[in-house]
């Protein structure tokens, strides 16, 4: 006897559309808030119109189902409006990361062949003296805020501007009709940070973001208010909107029907001032961003007043996090991967909490977190066969979840090797704990090998980042005529305590070593003090070009 179900004639068949995260909201968040910066402030309502605008404006392009729709923009309401409208009208959404170097830029246009580029006139520079005879891309849509105009700006391309943003969605229907289709079709692509080779193109499909949008809201709302979302919290992106969808966070808000608010391009003062003037109570970012805005509220003497934060895309270190918690932000740790679009595991907290002492809360805060709902984790050893769970156990984070993306974009080699043996390979070197905590020690290519044994760069650099002198630290692998390898740390000192020597910061090391929690071969052979740290174009420590940099300079 079959056990398949047999539907009513007319029956919904439910498909996972980016167009039903808006279902909810439509009903219940009518009046709730959208504000970009301190340039626009309108409501659900208005929003709902607006992205049936921008749907009947690229409806008049003359554009096929999969063409590619890329934004050049900062957080912006018009990307919050692109998320959905793009999507749903069965074109791809491309999210350009404007960091990237041009050169890399330009890459990911010509790689994913948009048909329509949104464009900030801030980027307009980048853009101008494209080679438009080789382009895909047909059609320019205008976007700005300071009163820039279009006009001129292309010569001999000038036609393919098809005008300024605000006017074509003012001028359009606030009708729009948005149909069904395959929930498997794609919905977004953007690329890697491309900090070994060319940038690389991921891709999710509507039902990886509906289910992701799912997964974050239902692990959010586990946690007790004081770390997880509620109604009333306020919401802010300080991690791009190019990037990963902002943490899928924005699909995730709209659904709820939570206030948003977008910042523009990120500045400590403005960042500041939005959190303070609106209200801001959740938010995500890189451990940079969170240093910025710590200083800037140092200088005002502001406090966060129980901001709830959490860090991903580099490690968030014990002494950042106890500098967060002392200005009052509620800061956690989430972690995923562009291929990951992007949540796989988070910081736990419960309503029922053993009593834990402070030092205790700041490293269950600093871990990769726990996996979250539908994610399956395993460390592989040797011969890709799982290594168990505590410490003894390390290897690479292989992960198996309904939201990764299933390939790179044109690019199957690399799709094959990401999914060797039916896993996705994170190359990043964990273990499990008994308890589920993911604790990652290094990335593959950023382990130290010394003498045959390995040290974890993360490791070194969360011990030095206790000492209170320190305001940012690297680790990295120097050429050493004896060991092979040996550990050089990079340092960036506070500027009120500049007098601070390598042997001061070699001290809290050596009480490391002490305690049993490094081996002595852990400790760096050498401290060089810098003035900053390079950075990828997504804010994390770009450890590639340090091991350039010194890989000459320095041998230990």
């Amino acid at each position: 006897m079959s056990n398949i179900y047999h539907s009513a004639p007319s029956a919904y068949d439910y498909p996972l559309l980016i167009k039903q995260l808006l279902n909810r909201a439509k009903i219940v968040s009518q009046d709730q808030e959208i504000v970009y910066a301190d340039k626009k402030r309108f409501t659900y309502k208005d929003l709902f119109a607006r992205i049936n605008r921008l749907a009947n404006v690229l409806a008049n392009l003359d554009l096929q189902t999969g063409d590619v729709v890329a934004v050049m923009d900062w957080d912006s309401h018009r990307y919050l409006e692109s998320y959905f409208a793009v999507p749903m009208s069965q074109y791809i959404l491309q999210t350009v990361n404007i960091r990237l170097s041009p050169e890399k830029v330009l890459y990911t246009i010509n790689h994913a062949k948009p048909k329509v580029l949104m464009l900030n006139s801030e980027f307009a520079p980048l853009v101008k003296d494209y080679q438009f005879e080789n382009s895909s891309i047909e059609h320019i849509i205008w976007l700005d805020d300071n009163g820039v105009s279009a006009e001129g700006m292309f010569g001999d391309n000038q036609a393919r501007v098809v005008g300024e943003y605000e006017s074509l969605v003012d001028a359009a229907s606030a009708d729009f009709d948005f149909p069904d289709f395959d929930e498997n079709t794609i919905a977004t692509t953007f690329y890697t940070s491309g900090t070994t080779g060319d940038p690389k193109g991921v891709f999710f499909s509507h039902r990886q973001l509906v289910l992701h949008s799912m997964a974050e809201a239902a692990t959010l709302g586990m946690l007790p208010d004081k770390q997880g979302v509620s109604y009333g919290d306020v919401y802010m992106p300080m991690t791009p909107m190019f990037h990963v969808h902002a943490w899928g966070f924005p699909f995730t808000a709209t659904m709820i029907g939570l206030k948003q608010v977008y910042p523009g391009r990120y500045a400590p003062d403005t960042l500041l001032d939005l959190i303070i003037n609106e209200k801001v109570s959740i938010t995500h970012c890189v451990p940079t961003i969170l240093q910025m805005v710590l200083g800037e509220a140092q200088d005002r003497k502001e406090s966060f007043n129980g901001l709830k934060m959490i860090i991903g895309g580099s490690r968030l270190t014990e002494g950042l996090a106890k500098a967060a918690l002392a200005q009052d932000i509620e800061v956690y740790t989430g972690y995923g991967m562009s291929e990951t679009a992007p949540l796989i595991s988070l910081t736990e907290f419960s309503l029922n909490e053993p009593e834990m002492s402070a030092e205790q809360d700041i490293t269950r805060r600093c871990m990769t977190g726990k996996p979250v709902m539908m994610v399956e984790a395993q460390v592989w050893g040797e011969g890709n066969k799982p290594a168990g769970t505590g410490e003894k156990h390390t290897g690479e984070l292989v992960l198996r979840a309904p939201w990764l993306t299933q390939s790179y974009l044109k690019n199957d080699d690399a799709g094959k090797e990401l999914w060797e043996n039916g896993y996705m390979h994170t190359q990043d070197i964990a273990y499990i704990r008994e308890d589920g905590y993911i604790k990652i020690t290094d990335r593959l290519k950023d382990v130290i090998k010394s003498g045959g044994e390995w040290i974890s760069s993360l490791e070194i650099e969360t011990i030095l980042s206790m000492h209170p002198a320190v305001a940012d630290v690297s680790v990295i692998g120097v050429r050493d005529k004896q060991w092979g390898e040996r550990p050089l740390a990079l340092v960036v000192l506070k500027p009120s305590h500049q007098d601070t020597s390598a042997e001061d910061i070699t001290a809290v090391a050596e009480q490391a070593v002490n305690k049993g929690i490094i081996p002595k071969y852990g400790i760096p052979s050498e401290f060089k003090f810098v003035d900053d740290l390079p950075k990828t174009s997504v804010g994390k420590h770009d450890k590639k070009v340090m091991r350039e940099m010194y890989a000459n300079q320095t041998e230990v």
